[in-house]
């Protein structure tokens, strides 16, 4: 099934003409209109709405709304890691657009990713390792990996993608050489593990994960500056840990709401249909293994 994205800048607007157009795209939510549709879009952390199993030319689609402010706010701050966890991946764009700030954002998102992976890894490690990383961020705290999802969707999607994972990440990679090396004809990375170069990715993470991080640190009910907060995660020999927990925390969230959501945008018989094909999916990846 293709999933795609569409970013509107009316998302109300952007539903009642779709709904016109297009009723059988919706569940029943389509009966109570079009603020009712963009309510349910707006409800969690990703707002994003859904209308999945849709048949289109010979072919079974999801594609996803979101308003312009909601994905460029994921995009930057990582609020979700919905929408700009599946944009750590390549992706085809269908319809070009000339929107600076969308374009700032987009490519903040790539270098916030790089840094944040960069913290889960080690001083040594392979090219392969580095995009599998990379893609497996917005997965990491998501309960339907354990239950729901191929166990190797990840691999798959490196594996199989190798050069778009290089020609999206090879300029950002470049820029950072001071921090990280990669040889892109041997495969083999390597990066400077050391305490100021930690405090450097640690500054550049997204404000979610950021402020995530001091709120663990506070919870002993004392004052804590940020700054000082990121020094200390640096000199701490589990700070991939630490970056590692928040980002779990941010994904839990976002993929149980986003579950939640779905039986309201998909209706009961979709989300049953969906959720057995993502199961036979993953049992059929689990008899391979």
């Amino acid at each position: 099934m293709v999933d795609l994205i569409f970013v509107a800048e009316n998302p109300l607007s952007w539903h009642t003409a779709n709904i016109e157009r297009n009723p059988k795209h919706y569940s029943f939510l389509r009966y109570m209109g079009s603020k009712a549709v963009t309510a349910v879009q707006n409800f969690g952390a990703a707002k994003i709405y859904f209308n999945t199993l849709v048949p289109v030319n010979n072919a079974v689609i999801k594609y996803g709304v979101v308003s312009r402010e909601s994905f460029i706010e994921d995009l930057l701050d990582w609020n979700s890691l919905y929408v700009s966890g599946r944009l750590h991946k390549p992706v085809l764009v269908l319809q070009n657009y000339d929107d600076g700030d969308i374009k700032m954002a987009l490519e903040q998102n790539l270098y916030s990713a790089l840094h944040a992976s960069l913290l889960l890894l080690p001083e040594s490690f392979t090219e392969e390792r580095l995009y599998h990383t990379l893609a497996s961020l917005s997965y990491r705290g998501d309960f339907r990996m354990k239950f729901g999802e191929d166990r190797s969707k990840v691999s798959n999607i490196v594996k199989c993608q190798m050069e778009h994972f290089r020609s999206l990440y090879e300029p950002v990679i470049k820029s950072l050489d001071q921090w990280v090396d990669v040889d892109f004809l041997s495969g083999k990375a390597e990066q400077d593990v050391s305490p100021s170069a930690k405090l450097y990715h640690l500054n550049l993470l997204p404000k979610t994960l950021q402020m995530g991080m001091l709120e663990e640190w506070s919870r002993d009910g004392k004052y804590h500056d940020l700054e000082d907060i990121l020094r200390a995660a640096a000199y701490d020999t589990e700070c991939g840990d630490l970056v590692n927990a928040e980002i779990e925390k941010i994904v839990n969230q976002s993929s149980w709401s986003q579950s939640i959501k779905g039986v309201l945008t998909a209706g009961i018989f979709k989300s049953i249909k969906y959720s057995a094909m993502k199961v036979s999916k993953m049992m059929k990846s689990l008899n391979k293994t």
